[in-house]
């Protein structure tokens, strides 16, 4: 049997995959479906990340597959209704990288209220200027939450131990949910999540009711002094809007770790701004997420192909 990786696994294949499988790891697989189609004809397994893209089309060529083993938790790449219909198993990497994401955020949001790079650059020029670089604390401050699943959760956890305030967006969550009962993490409406926080954090998956989740109304209501991050996927924020959001006011601020379109153009206009920080998709990409996405999926993978039950199924 035959597995297929059409992208960057980031950790060495294991020793009993590879005495067990024929593993084909082609990173550039990933562009060209008809090459994933011929590396993958008598495949019974493909391990992907999010820009392999897997529909239908694909689907049907592809007779002996049995699993997909999706290296991350976002889902928006396959379709995972041709996957039912067509008996393939796909198991994601729930959980695996969360904290990675979580401390990320964190990090975003203590990067933003000190500042300590143009301190450094500041004293490196032989200012000593100690008022311009005075920052804030986090202790006290608001954080808004759009979307509170394992990942959101973490954050909040995280952000209750540094003294923030948190409120938080999510129709699918409870008042009896432990955030709310021990964490005291208070759930209202997505307007007034906007309305209230300091930063706001965007933990929601990529479908068709969150496309561009947030635009002009929500940005409107916005503090001046608002820090928006998103880890999520690009589409959930109308990336016009907040363009336009960040260049009329400067006092704002914005992380944006994923984008509408991966990578952005060489022209992208964010490239303008000095309000925003721009990074490639890699909150959830540390050297300890790596191994353990990894190992989860590669590991529910062999579960499928030996008949086993998935333990990180979503499909």
């Amino acid at each position: 049997m035959s597995i297929v990786i059409t992208e960057e696994l980031w950790w060495p294949i294991p020793q009993w995959m590879s005495s067990k499988y024929e593993v084909i790891l082609d990173p550039n697989l990933h562009h060209n479906p008809d090459k994933i189609a011929s590396a993958a004809a008598q495949a019974r397994a493909l391990v992907i990340r999010n820009k392999t893209r897997i529909d239908r089309q694909l689907l049907e060529r592809l007779p002996h597959l049995q699993v997909i083993g999706r290296l991350g938790v976002g889902l928006d790449n396959i379709d995972l209704q041709a996957c039912r219909e067509q008996g393939v198993v796909v198991v994601a990497a729930r959980g695996g990288n969360a904290n990675a994401v979580a401390e990320y955020v964190i990090a975003c949001m203590f990067h933003q209220a000190r500042f300590l790079g143009a301190c450094d650059n500041h004293a490196r020029n032989g200012a000593w200027d100690r008022q311009q670089c005075m920052g804030r604390e986090l202790n006290g401050r608001t954080l808004g939450l759009i979307g509170v699943g394992d990942i959101g959760q973490r954050v909040a956890i995280r952000a209750r131990a540094l003294g923030l305030k948190v409120v938080a967006y999510d129709p699918f969550v409870l008042k009896s949910n432990m955030l709310v009962q021990d964490f005291h993490v208070e759930l209202t409406e997505l307007q007034r999540v906007c309305q209230v926080s300091d930063y706001i954090s965007v933990h929601v998956p990529l479908t068709s009711e969150t496309h561009c989740l947030i635009s002009d109304m929500e940005l409107a209501v916005m503090k001046e002094d608002a820090v928006l991050i998103n880890t999520s996927r690009g589409g959930i924020i109308d990336e016009g809007a907040l363009f336009t959001w960040l260049k009329k006011r400067p006092e704002n601020f914005a992380f944006l770790d994923v984008r509408e379109t991966e990578p952005p153009a060489s022209d992208d206009p964010f490239n303008l701004l000095t309000n925003v920080i721009l990074t490639p998709h890699i909150a959830g990409i540390t050297h300890e997420s790596s191994q353990r996405v990894a190992e989860l999926v590669l590991e529910d993978v062999n579960r499928v192909l030996v008949c086993e039950k998935a333990l990180a199924a979503v499909v």
